[in-house]
């Protein structure tokens, strides 16, 4: 995938690729060039298709012009000129770039401009953003400030209030004037499909006011308030630019429709030049009824009267959304949460989002795959990323989702290959065994057969490269049966053919090619030509049905694209050889006696056999297999998840008591494991009481034996045996003291909870049984002290 100029962050976002349904793509640098450059231009009046002559604009307009665009422009934007005559390079932000490249088309120089004025000496910038739509500069002049500004045409000419006319000078602009420009210039070059920007500028003068447009002070206006100084601007000029289709996406798009991907462009140009850009890369299809709207009216339609999104309004927005014009980051996230968040299709939808700007991490994140720009994306937006785009391109989505369904399908390959040959393999051994006493397969034969199966075949299906075949079928959906219907019808009917060719040589192949019957031979009698044969015939068999196992979709043509997988070639030559080798020179080692050129023209017929019933099976309709066969796991699998939608939400339900709930499970589970000790330590109890009655008699004894023939007062054994019990409780307490402190703690945190019945209290019948006997053992001896101590213990 990184050849085809995807960098995957997330390996799982490449199988979900696979099957996408929607892409939400940006237009800039991914369904365009990103070459801008100003192809029309309005000035003074007249609206130019071409350059115009920088000599014959008013003098006024010449200075404005250049030092509007030089100095509100980021400094690193600029063109760099190619030594080899190319076109020059743009480097920075790439709309500043069209408009330098504009001043260097008037012969004239934006750097010499910059070197004036350095970025040290500029008194306020107001950066672009989302929000606003524009850029903002302001700089001394020798009578107070001047203010630049650029910004999307329409909101731009709403802050003006005055414009200069073919000889420069100061007009009144009124609303009327701005609607005129808007229907007689903009609307007009956006239908061209053409970004159209607005320079303008306004005078800060100290003292009196020269002109009609200017804005006196007395004391240094306040900068930080950007919604008094940006405002009473004079308009200088519109330019219209132009961002080309890149040549490829056109025809990327309708392998995306034709696979059943919807493609929805989100940009933040003006409503018409999104609709001309989605026309000519064919979003748009004048057959459809599809909807364009800015980001505006996109709000108004799905929030409700509080405010919030609806999900209800937006499920009546969504589907005919083709185009998304003057959104916001934030508008995309909402859209993108809406889509995914949305039931009004049988499965949910699986989005995918392309993103270059910081502020659009959100929706890169909430998307299913999440596609960030290499080259004009920020750092913040490849991280938020799944897969990062190296070419900035539009195809090179395209090919993700190729690489997508082409993983699925690999997996489909192999799984129906190795089923075919697991349920041969299972049955005949099965069935040899109850009919014959024997197995027609040894197991070092199955052991050869297995590593056809597992690894040899794997690779084989799994290494074929992915193909525009794969974009001509509609997504599988989240919750679709890996075995197919088809997979299925294929898996059974090549498992009949197999079997009943095995059995036929089984019980009349020796009559068919006069040898000997290895059947009721001795457990250890020689190999014999007979069951070679059927080893062989089911191995020729096996891998002819590899290469019917290339087509998972009912294809007849199943040699088709064979020779793009050279991996396939080599393992399906090698086996067959590696199988020459096993049958003729194996022997006594893998249980097989060498052929007749004959016998093996019949093994090879037989195995080809298999690709000419395989044309039989794919003309048998699929609708023959039982629905049920291949949907049960769906059916499951869809259950699981409307029982796990219920549970969220009783759990969205009782809100506050899901910690209460956790909490009392929690102080249950306490309460169990301290039954475990109580009753553990009570047994402990019991034998360290035993030990040490034991020991006192036998230390009695032994004394009594050795210093007194007689016997010694009850008494004096009593007091020995209580200093003794004494210090063995003592021990005991010490040792669990750990124990003891939970069960404190426990005690002193649940007597909230004396009045909650959360355990029976009837003895548990798995810790009942723990000491059986304790009831009956014999009383304890020991003093107030040790009662006292044995109680808090057990506390």
């Amino acid at each position: 995938m990184m050849d085809d100029n995807n960098l995957v962050r997330h390996l799982d976002a490449c199988e979900t690729m696979g099957n996408a349904t929607a892409i939400c793509s940006d237009k800039t640098g991914t369904l365009t060039t990103n070459r801008m450059t100003v192809v029309q231009s309005y000035i003074g009046g007249v609206h130019y298709k071409q350059v115009p002559n920088f000599e014959t604009l008013a003098a006024n307009f010449r200075e404005l012009i250049v030092w509007g665009i030089a100095i509100n422009s980021g400094y690193t934007s600029r063109i760099q000129l190619s030594d080899d005559g190319g076109l020059p390079a743009q480097l920075g932000n790439k709309t500043e770039c069209a408009l330098l490249g504009f001043v260097l088309d008037m012969k004239q120089s934006y750097e010499s401009v910059r070197q004036e004025v350095t970025e040290e000496h500029l008194t306020k910038v107001y950066t672009f953003n989302s929000v606003r739509k524009s850029m903002s500069t302001v700089i001394p002049t020798n009578k107070g400030y001047r203010l630049f500004t650029k910004g999307a045409s329409e909101i731009v000419l709403k802050k003006c209030t005055h414009i200069l006319d073919c000889k420069g000078q100061v007009l009144p602009f009124s609303p009327e004037d701005q609607d005129k420009i808007v229907k007689t210039v903009i609307e007009p070059m956006a239908s061209d499909g053409l970004r159209t920007i607005c320079l303008a500028y306004k005078d800060f003068v100290k003292g009196e006011s020269e002109g009609v447009n200017d804005v006196t002070f007395s004391e240094e206006p306040d900068w930080e308030e950007e919604g008094d100084i940006v405002k009473g601007l004079t308009c200088l000029l519109v330019v219209g630019i132009e961002d080309p289709v890149r040549p490829e996406v056109p025809n990327a798009i309708k392998k995306c429709q034709r696979a059943g991907i919807c493609v929805r462009m989100v940009t933040g140009d003006n409503v018409n030049t999104a609709r001309s850009i989605a026309t000519k890369c064919g979003i748009l299809d004048p057959n459809e009824d599809f909807l364009v709207i800015d980001g505006k009216e996109f709000n108004k339609r799905i929030l409700d009267e509080d405010g919030e999104v609806s999900q209800e309004l937006f499920d009546k927005v969504w589907p005919k959304l083709r185009v998304l014009a003057r959104s916001s980051p934030q508008d995309k996230y909402v859209l993108v949460k809406g889509i995914i968040d949305s039931k009004m299709s049988t499965a949910r939808e699986v989005v995918a989002v392309t993103g270059d700007g910081t502020n659009d991490g959100p929706a890169l994140k909430k998307a299913d795959v999440g596609f960030a720009m290499g080259i004009s994306g920020t750092d913040v937006a490849k991280e938020a990323s799944d897969i990062i785009l190296t070419d900035d391109n539009f195809t090179s989505i395209v090919k993700a989702v190729m690489w997508g369904r082409n993983v699925y399908d690999s997996i489909a390959k192999f799984l129906q290959f190795q089923l075919t040959v697991n349920v041969v393999a299972v049955l005949v051994a099965f069935l040899g065994a109850c009919i014959i006493d024997d197995s027609p397969l040894r197991a070092i034969q199955m052991l050869w057969v297995n590593l056809i199966m597992d690894t040899l075949a794997s690779l084989a299906l799994a290494t074929e490269l992915p193909s525009e075949e794969l974009l001509e079928r509609k997504p599988y959906g989240r919750t679709k049966a890996l075995i197919s219907r088809t997979m299925t019808k294929n898996i059974i009917g090549h498992a009949i053919y197999q079997l009943t060719v095995i059995f036929c040589l089984l019980f009349l192949g020796p009559q068919f090619f006069d040898i000997d019957s290895g059947i009721g031979g001795d457990i250890h009698s020689p190999p014999t030509q007979h069951f070679t044969i059927i080893f062989n015939t089911f191995v020729m068999m096996t891998l002819c049905n590899e290469v019917n196992a290339r087509k998972i979709h009912g294809q007849r043509n199943i040699l088709e694209g064979l020779q793009r997988n050279p991996v396939f070639i080599v393992i399906w030559i090698g086996t067959f050889i590696a199988q020459i080798v096993l049958v003729q020179v194996g022997g006594s080692v893998f249980y097989t006696k060498g052929l007749t050129l004959e016998q093996w023209f019949w093994c090879i017929f037989l195995g080809i056999g298999d690709l000419i019933w395989g044309q039989l099976v794919t003309t048998v309709p699929t609708s023959a297999i039982p629905k049920n066969v291949c949907r049960r796991l769906r059916g499951r699998h869809e259950e699981d998840e409307e029982v796990d939608h219920d549970i969220m939400m009783e759990e969205e339900d009782v809100g506050g008591r899901r910690g209460q709930i956790l909490w009392v499970r929690g102080l249950t589970r306490l309460q169990q494991q301290l039954r475990v000790v109580r009753a553990f330590k009570s047994t402990l109890e019991d034998l360290e009481e035993k030990r040490s009655i034991h020991s006192f008699h036998s230390l009695h004894s032994l004394r009594s034996s050795r210093s007194h023939p007689g016997p010694r007062p009850i008494s004096e054994d009593l007091s020995n045996h209580h200093q003794r019990l004494r210090i063995t409780m003592t021990d005991a307490t010490h040792y669990r003291s750990p124990h003891t402190f939970a069960e404190r703690t426990f005690k002193a945190k649940s007597q909230s909870f004396e009045n909650v019945p959360l355990v029976s209290k009837q003895p548990s019948p798995v810790l009942a049984p723990i000491n059986p006997a304790h009831k009956e053992s014999p009383p304890k001896i020991v003093s107030q002290l040790d009662q006292k101590g044995v109680t808090e213990t057990s506390i």
